[in-house]
């Protein structure tokens, strides 16, 4: 099918969507929405205002409002659920994939996602649904899928093998690749390889042939634990148990390599101060004032403290003003060398190649390289100063300042998120802020102190 942006103007289909919504034509909101690619319906919604945005979920009806949403970033699909009227949003909430349902509950206002679930017209759907948002989003529990081919103990290869033929539609879908096998109690009792079940005989019972104690994961077990249990292995998926040996779904590769860009994405974000989960402009301008302001309030205080350590020495400053050419120098050169450092840890934390109470490995292990990186760069960097004021005073304090600051730069950058990680605080978010502060500060003060104390020889 031909994009709509082949077809008109970038403008014009966003555009005639708002002037369908603002008709209540449902039918031809419906046809254009057919034509827009996922990509180009969040565009169009973003340019929506919020009353326009729910005022089009509204006019859709319950099938194509929950494809449209599933298409929709989830910070912007929940903002919408939350204002719809309970009985409507359930209407909408039970066409959606089961993952994607309990992903916008969770991100959801706890009062507005029991009203809804009060209005599912199934309980027991309703009740799976509450009980997979209460799990972390990256444990086992929260990527788990709910949809998977399961047998007693008692069935024969022959009944197995004639219910998936008898539902190969459905079965299809979730691209089965394993049978599992449970007990009277629903407890996940072995697993069957299709391959097993097609050279069987059919009137064999399937625990003759099934692997007994499969390898399996917690619905608690968090993030890393289950990419390290997918590294050693191949797995296509391994079965996810309660803490009663209940199978409640399934942990797939796929959704394991979605969340690892959803991490990525957070600690992007994170890092770069937005904090409270994603924000888009189409979000009210207040609320993404105030969650801007909470990474750039404690900024203003932290760099007040690094700009007290020059106003401490203004006296050397002014004497040698050489040195504030080469101040913003030491302290970049020596972030960047502690954000690197930083980054390693980080990414052994979620390998799980390192423990959060490890710091003389990373004393031992980034002291060494802070003191070949520092010296090979402040003997450049004090090279450059010595020969351009012709004073090799000034070329020392300069090396001495940079080296000793990357040193301490990538000792503090490899234990900052170790230690963020035992405070039970994302790394991904106070890391950065931190290392800077200490850098700037340190770096000025090694700069300005040394600088003191060697005043005479430098004017």
């Amino acid at each position: 099918m031909t994009s709509a942006t082949e077809d008109t103007t970038t403008e014009r289909f966003w555009e005639d969507l708002e002037h369908l919504t603002d008709i209540g034509d449902s039918i031809a909101a419906t046809e254009l929405l057919q034509q827009l690619s996922p990509e180009e319906q969040r565009y169009a919604l973003s340019r929506f205002e919020e009353d326009s945005q729910l005022s089009l979920i509204e006019l859709l009806n319950p099938e194509s409002a929950a494809e449209l949403l599933s298409n929709l970033p989830e910070a912007q699909a929940t903002s919408i659920l939350e204002e719809m009227a309970p009985e409507l949003a359930a209407d909408v909430f039970q066409e959606l994939p089961g993952d994607i349902g309990a992903d916008l509950l969770r991100e959801m206002d706890s009062e507005d996602s029991e009203a809804l679930l009060a209005q599912m017209d199934d309980a027991e759907e309703a009740g799976g649904l509450r009980q997979r948002s209460s799990y972390d989003w990256d444990t086992a529990g929260g990527l788990m899928t709910t949809e998977f081919a399961s047998f007693s103990s008692s069935s024969t290869v022959g009944d197995v093998l004639q219910h998936l033929s008898e539902n190969a539609e459905h079965y299809g879908d979730m691209d089965v690749q394993y049978v599992y096998v449970v007990d009277e109690d629903g407890c996940l009792f072995g697993v069957l390889r299709l391959r097993d079940l097609v050279m069987t005989p059919r009137k064999k019972p399937v625990t003759d042939i099934m692997i007994p104690q499969p390898i399996s994961v917690s619905v608690e077990d968090n993030f890393e634990h289950l990419l390290r249990l997918f590294a050693e292995k191949a797995y296509i998926g391994l079965p996810a148990i309660d803490e009663k040996g209940v199978l409640k779904g399934v942990v797939t590769k796929e959704s394991l390599h979605e969340a690892s860009a959803d991490h990525q994405t957070e600690d992007y974000l994170n890092a770069s101060g937005i904090v409270g989960g994603e924000e888009l402009r189409s979000m009210p301008m207040w609320d993404r004032s105030r969650r801007r302001l909470a990474w750039l309030g404690p900024n203003i205080v932290l760099n007040l403290i690094a700009a007290s350590i020059i106003a401490f020495y203004e006296d050397t400053l002014q004497a040698v003003i050489a040195l504030a050419v080469f101040l913003p120098i030491i302290s970049d050169m020596s972030g960047c060398s502690g954000n690197q450092a930083v980054a390693v840890s980080m990414r052994e934390l979620t390998l799980g190649v390192i423990r959060e109470n490890e710091f003389l490995r990373i004393v031992w292990k980034e002291g060494v390289l802070g003191l070949i990186n520092g010296s090979i760069l402040g003997i450049l960097l004090g090279t450059i100063a010595a020969l351009w004021k012709g004073n090799i005073w000034l070329g020392l304090v300069v090396t001495g300042a940079l080296m000793l600051n990357t040193l301490l730069s990538v000792l503090l950058g490899g234990m900052i998120p170790l230690l963020l990680k035992r405070l039970k605080i994302d790394p991904a978010l106070a890391s950065g802020p931190i290392l800077t502060t200490c850098t700037d500060m340190c770096g000025f003060f090694l700069v300005l102190n040394i600088a003191s104390m060697m005043l005479s020889r430098l004017v």
